[in-house]
């Protein structure tokens, strides 16, 4: 054998007889942390405790549903948020733990009905405040195309019309019937107490004492006509005429 070739095949034989280094120890793998402010999965409960929590008017469980995920504007029975149906039972510890976490005051159901409008038509003082202080829309309308005012005007309700005033509200929107609030205290009001101070609020605030309703007939005619005679003399009083 040439002695070159010898020394090449010695020396790969050499090179062959190296071990081979050891592979560096492979740290255990350890379990991915979660990212940073990732939320928590929601709870599949939560929607139906959210529910019934505003059924029970609790409002600590209202929270807690929240906290769990709950949607806090799932649309439910009729179109209603949580708000809206919670304001329909007059559900004040509810309502307020869901105004609180930040629920639309104008959210409307499927009849056009919103937290803020219903509490408003039907007197639940407590809740029209929260309504109010939490970014209600004064101009936003009823099915009937009313602002919250004009069935305040209808019930008599002293306290909302007070606050709805006092809020700056139109007092003299008209409604898809043609009525104002003093229209719809005269037509569908009584003679008594409540609807006379909600008149007197109704005529300070700025009523016009001789808008015409859709048949052309004024505050003062529509009360005659219905022997509503207190009503009749305080809006006579405030220059309305025929």
């Amino acid at each position: 054998m040439p002695a070159a070739l010898a020394v090449t095949l010695a020396m790969l034989a050499g090179c062959a007889a190296q071990p081979e280094p050891a592979a560096a120890p492979k740290s255990p793998s350890a379990t991915p942390s979660p990212e940073p402010n990732q939320p928590a999965e929601p709870d599949p409960r939560a929607n139906a405790d959210l529910a019934a929590a505003v059924g029970a008017n609790d409002g600590a469980a209202v929270r807690s549903a929240l906290e769990r995920g709950a949607d806090i504007e799932l649309r439910g029975e009729a179109g209603m948020t949580p708000l809206v149906a919670a304001t329909k039972a007059n559900a004040v510890a509810a309502a307020t733990a869901l105004i609180e976490a930040g629920a639309d005051v104008n959210a409307k159901d499927d009849i056009e009905d919103s937290a803020y409008l219903y509490a408003g038509a039907e007197g639940y003082e407590e809740i029209l405040a929260l309504t109010l202080a939490n970014g209600a829309d004064l101009t936003s309308t009823n099915r009937f195309g009313g602002t919250a005012l004009i069935p305040a005007g209808e019930h008599g309700h002293v306290g909302v019309t007070r606050m709805l005033l006092e809020a700056g509200i139109d007092p003299d929107h008209i409604n898809n019937l043609g009525w104002t609030a003093l229209q719809e205290a005269a037509i569908l009001g009584t003679d008594g107490e409540n609807h006379r101070e909600t008149v007197r609020l109704l005529l300070a605030g700025g009523a016009d004492p001789n808008l015409r309703d859709g048949q052309g007939s004024t505050p003062l005619a529509n009360a005659e006509a219905r022997g509503l005679w207190q009503l009749a003399e305080l809006i006579k009083g405030a220059g309305g005429g025929y």
